[in-house]
């Protein structure tokens, strides 16, 4: 017998087909909070990623009476994607919103090989364009739309880390691309920026440091609002908002999520003892 829940319901998400790739990190992490957010309005979200972890997920999401189901998926490899979107069109017959959520900030630099650099580029951009492009016929079917997740490295550099930057600043051109070619099929195409949020991932590079407490501290004093990490939370309670029908008439925009990182005076930082 299925679990009863009891369903928020603000966003009048229930009952739409959700897909959110990158949804199978760890506990806390972005991607998992998007998809028990989602459960939480009613939503069914689909999951795709090559982390078996997602069965996992799956079994938590169907205890909650949902029909979700999780698609293990090497988002670096399009024939794979193909077969994953192929697979959830025949059990659902829909999709309603596609959230593409992976990306791995993975230090390939110019010192790098061109192969490590055309991976980073299979598995932070293309995957975005797979995705859309093999579920374009039910996302026409549906209007639906897509939110795409990027990163501030494509704004503002980072250094060393040339694939990630290249893969994330491709995102945001297809976002404002998909924006203009797809309205006249009425689907909206926005991306979410990050800055600084205190992920799983995070915790383990800070643990790695030797000064990573002090590391973490001098990082949250360069964030305006607060002087405090964006939360996992809070990005997920965002993305939910610009896919539903409450942002129906925001489409081709980069919303930045970070606390004023990006955009604020720098003045506004606390003063240096």
């Amino acid at each position: 017998m299925k679990s009863q829940h009891f369903y928020k319901g603000n966003l009048n998400l229930k009952d739409k087909i959700i897909v959110v790739t990158g949804s199978a990190g760890m506990p806390g992490s972005i991607g998992h909070n998007i998809i028990f957010a989602l459960a939480s309005e009613g939503a069914i979200p689909v999951l795709l990623d090559r982390n078996a972890r997602g069965f996992e997920y799956e079994s938590q999401l169907r205890e909650q009476g949902l029909d979700s189901k999780f698609y293990q998926t090497d988002l670096s490899d399009a024939d794979q994607i193909k077969t994953s979107i192929e697979k959830l069109s025949a059990h659902y017959g829909r999709i309603d919103a596609i959230i593409n959520n992976v990306g791995v900030n993975d230090g390939v630099s110019l010192e790098d090989s061109v192969e490590d650099f055309m991976y980073s580029l299979k598995l932070n951009l293309v995957s975005f364009y797979a995705t859309v492009k093999y579920a374009l016929p039910l996302l026409k079917k549906s209007r639906g739309n897509i939110l795409n997740v990027g990163s501030k490295v494509a704004i503002t550099g980072q250094g060393g880390t040339s694939g990630y930057a290249a893969a994330k600043g491709g995102v945001l051109g297809l976002t404002r691309e998909w924006a203009v070619d797809l309205i006249k099929y009425g689907i909206r195409s926005n991306a979410l920026i990050i800055a600084e949020s205190y992920t799983p991932a995070y915790e383990n590079w800070i643990e790695t440091l030797d000064d990573g407490a002090e590391k973490l501290k001098a990082i949250k004093k360069t964030i305006p609002f607060e002087n405090r990490m964006t939360t996992t939370q809070e990005i997920a309670d965002t993305v939910l908002f610009t896919i539903s029908e409450k942002s129906s008439h925001t489409t081709g925009q980069f919303i930045f999520v970070d606390g004023g990182y990006v955009h604020l005076d720098r003045a506004l930082l606390p003063a240096k003892n």
